[in-house]
């Protein structure tokens, strides 16, 4: 891990009580961590993925860069999972124009990045799916549903219908949107701003496809990817664990026998968790693993971690009981983020397909 990573790092460190501080009102608002991103720029982290050769820190690229992303990741989700979210999409979105973008494409991104521009991936479809309008396939309509951070991003990475398949396109989008968004209405995760994007009458020349028809769904990096959100999920359970043991000692009552049994359990499956998570983003970035083991591997850890947050969710509230629901504990606003956040899509059929891998496959030794 070079100097200038290991500085960024304690930065983002250091950045946790005030993004701690923040997090209420702006969930309460709800609001954009507009300060948050600021200072993450500020000190490198959105430009952190760019390849180390163009003068980047090479997050998320190969076993080393993973590690470090992880450790970045889980940092940010101790501060806000909001931020996290946010952030881990930058990635996701930056990460996909690496891998499957033209030369130009590439270039533009990493410019971009390097400029200061939030990056997200918008791919969720309602009633009004994202299509090509017209024969020639130079003009968007419908809508993207659940896209976080509209409105404050400005590069989006989407999938648009076409006659002959789903293509993947790199777009520049306002930051701006008149969608009111569904930030007042959903559980948790309220600071992501998470809203609707019209795409009717939207521009997408030829020139903003990203990759060959399907790319989107190619594996490992369509499902190998979620370790980078199990990674941010990581950092809330580890600040609601956290919190949830301040109280007690708060209360006096962290000597109990049943507090300690229940706190006991909730410390074991902190470390299950890391144990799955680390070991994911080390295999999605291993060159000597196939895309069916990664694929297989990381599917088991984002569904060991959603029981895991679910568990310890469950043994927080039997630790602190009513106070854990009261709306100014941060326990409560803590609880309702990671539940919102391990709903990630298809969850039983991400493990039934992991479970049939297994079945004919045995996991590398570490």
């Amino acid at each position: 891990m070079t100097t200038q990573l290991q500085q960024m790092l304690r930065s983002v460190a250091d950045m946790i009580p005030e993004m701690l501080a923040s997090a209420p009102a702006l969930d309460r608002e709800p609001r954009f961590p507009t300060d948050e991103f600021t200072q993450l720029r500020l000190i490198g982290t959105t430009s952190s993925v760019v390849p180390q050769k163009y003068g980047g820190m090479g997050l998320g690229i190969g076993e080393d860069g993973n590690l470090s992303l992880f450790e970045l990741l889980r940092l940010l989700g101790r501060g806000n999972l909001a931020v996290g979210r946010i952030f881990e999409g930058h990635v996701n979105a930056f990460q996909l124009v690496m891998l499957y973008g033209d030369k130009v494409q590439k270039e533009s991104a990493i410019a971009d990045v390097q400029s200061g521009h939030l990056f997200a991936i918008w791919i969720a479809e309602g009633s009004d799916p994202v299509r090509f309008a017209d024969s020639e396939d130079h003009t968007l309509v419908g809508r993207k549903i659940f896209c976080s951070g509209a409105g404050y991003a400005t590069r989006a990475v989407i999938t648009a219908q076409a006659q002959d398949g789903v293509h993947m396109l790199l777009v520049s989008v306002p930051a701006t949107t008149d969608d009111p968004g569904v930030g007042g209405l959903v559980h948790g995760m309220k600071a992501s701003v998470t809203s609707g994007f019209s795409f009717d009458g939207f521009p997408a020349p030829r020139n903003s496809r990203l990759g060959c028809l399907g790319d989107y769904l190619r594996e490992p990096a369509f499902s190998g990817g979620a370790w980078r959100t199990a990674a941010v999920t990581l950092g809330g359970l580890d600040t609601l664990i956290d919190e949830t043991r301040k109280q007690l000692i708060a209360k006096a009552r962290h000597r109990d026998p049943h507090q300690l049994m229940r706190m006991g359990q909730a410390f074991i499956a902190q470390e299950t968790a890391q144990l799955w998570v680390r070991r994911a983003a080390v295999m999605a970035g291993s060159k000597d693993q196939n895309s069916e083991t990664i694929t297989a591997y990381v599917n088991f850890a984002r569904t060991a971690l959603e029981e895991i947050v679910l568990n310890v969710i469950r043994v927080v509230q039997r630790c602190l009981g009513l106070s854990a629901f009261i709306t100014a504990n941060p326990v409560e606003r803590l609880m309702r983020d990671l539940a919102t956040y391990v709903r990630q899509p298809a969850p039983d059929e991400a493990l039934t397909e992991a479970s049939a891998w297994r079945f004919e496959h045995d996991f590398p030794q570490h």
